[in-house]
């Protein structure tokens, strides 16, 4: 059997490999919640906001402050080339063409690390190891007589110019709008989160496109990788049967198409498979994460206690406010009744209005601000865990996921519910 035989069915499953991928990452950003800057935490993350930085590159070409740009130069060459060809009463002959190309003369970028923010913080991103897409900043083809030529480009020129250049630059400026997906982890620095490259991650993107023209994108080429599979396999098929005279059979043709579309059935169905079991196992960790913090709020009492002594005036009011916070330590299974979700920063303000007079304590005034940015953390848990176990909920609901997951077994989870929730904005400025 000749060696190209095979080529038409590896193309073929390399397409629908392919698609089955894409089609991957489409669920991927359709299950994933988009965290606030102030509530990213630990593990695969999904933010939009603003791109920030105090450390900011200029861009080369349009000069405009950036977090990142790159930018190529090309230069326009021309030769005559002579060939030998056969003429159609089997002479050889020469003849004389012309070629004509583009080569690099120049090609540089900067990605320094930068912050995305929105209205509740920032988080840091470092961009190395990313697929970046960004916005075309510059993009002009001139000739030796124009400033730029030289201005932005090398002095020297290649062998055959025509004396034609090209400069194209894309990047993202400050303040532009960015769609980041990437896993979080924490900084070395100090305690919050970053984001940046790791090999266990299914995706990391830096994007100036929307999350909805992404998802687009990605089930476009996904069809389109699935179809031309089809389209290897058969055209294949007539090419291998051509020389041979082999007399056109449906029934075969079909059966192979048939074959195709039942290796996509169960590529899909372990697709489908594998996406929930990753999306229960997210929720499962956004879940941890709410015990998480309420573990950390609980770890603060000892210390509003101590701040809090001698103050016999206040002692009652603040005391039992501690109390409740103390039958918070631990977070209650979902569904199962328990005060986790009390929203006692709220409690504690009133407290403080009416007694003016503790504020003057800065060891209680720096503990206060501290509870009430924990009580944030706490509201950003349990509504990252609502999204995505709502998310969860969702793709067990709909058919065909309902069947997968059926099979493997997957429940919905319970949502949490509460009312008295605060999420106190925090100011980050950049000068």
């Amino acid at each position: 059997m000749p060696w190209y035989f095979w080529v038409s069915p590896v193309a073929a499953l390399l397409l629908l490999w392919g698609s089955l991928m894409l089609r991957r990452k489409q669920r991927l950003l359709a299950d994933m919640p988009t965290s606030k800057a102030a509530g990213v935490f630990i593990g695969m993350s999904e933010l939009k906001g603003t791109a920030e930085s105090e450390a900011h590159c200029t861009s080369h070409l349009a000069e405009l402050p950036c977090v990142h740009y790159s930018y190529t130069i090309e230069e326009r060459w021309s030769r005559l080339a002579t060939e030998t060809y056969t003429d159609t009463t089997g002479r050889p002959q020469t003849r004389t063409r012309r070629e004509t190309g583009w080569d690099i003369v120049d090609a540089r970028g900067e990605s320094p690390d930068f912050y995305v923010k929105d209205d509740t913080g920032a988080v840091l991103v470092k961009p190395e190891g990313a697929k970046i897409e960004p916005l075309e900043l510059f993009s002009q083809t001139v000739s030796r007589g124009d400033p730029l030529y030289h201005s932005k480009g090398p002095y020297a020129g290649i062998p055959n110019s025509d004396h034609v250049r090209r400069f194209v630059e894309y990047g993202i400026p400050l303040h532009t709008p960015l769609y980041i997906v990437g896993r979080a982890r924490e900084r070395e620095d100090l305690v919050a989160a970053e984001i940046a490259a790791d090999k266990e991650a299914d995706l990391f993107l830096i994007s100036t496109r929307t999350e909805e023209k992404i998802q687009s994108g990605y089930a476009v080429w996904s069809w389109i990788c699935l179809v031309l599979g089809l389209v290897a396999l058969v055209a294949g098929m007539v090419i291998i049967d051509n020389p041979r005279n082999t007399p056109f059979d449906p029934l075969r043709y079909a059966g192979v198409v048939g074959c195709y579309v039942a290796v996509f059935a169960v590529g899909w169905v372990w697709m489908v498979y594998n996406s929930l079991v990753s999306l229960r196992e997210r929720t499962r960790q956004g879940w941890s994460l709410v015990d998480v913090q309420l573990k950390r709020r609980h770890d603060l009492i000892p210390g509003i206690a101590a701040a809090c002594a001698g103050l016999a005036t206040h002692e009652r009011e603040v005391q039992a406010v501690l109390a409740s916070l103390r039958t918070q330590q631990q977070a209650t299974a979902p569904g199962k009744p328990g005060a986790d979700f009390a929203g006692v920063a709220g409690e504690l303000r009133v407290v403080i209005e009416r007694y003016p007079s503790l504020m003057a304590n800065d060891g209680f005034a720096k503990l206060h601000a501290a509870l009430v940015e924990t009580e944030q953390r706490v509201a950003l848990a349990r509504a990252y865990y609502n999204e995505i176990a709502t998310a969860l909920a969702t793709r067990l609901e709909i058919v065909p996921d309902r069947f997968v997951g059926a099979l493997a077994g997957i429940e919905p989870p319970t949502l949490l519910h509460a009312e008295n929730f605060e999420r106190a904005s925090l100011a980050v400025r950049f000068e």
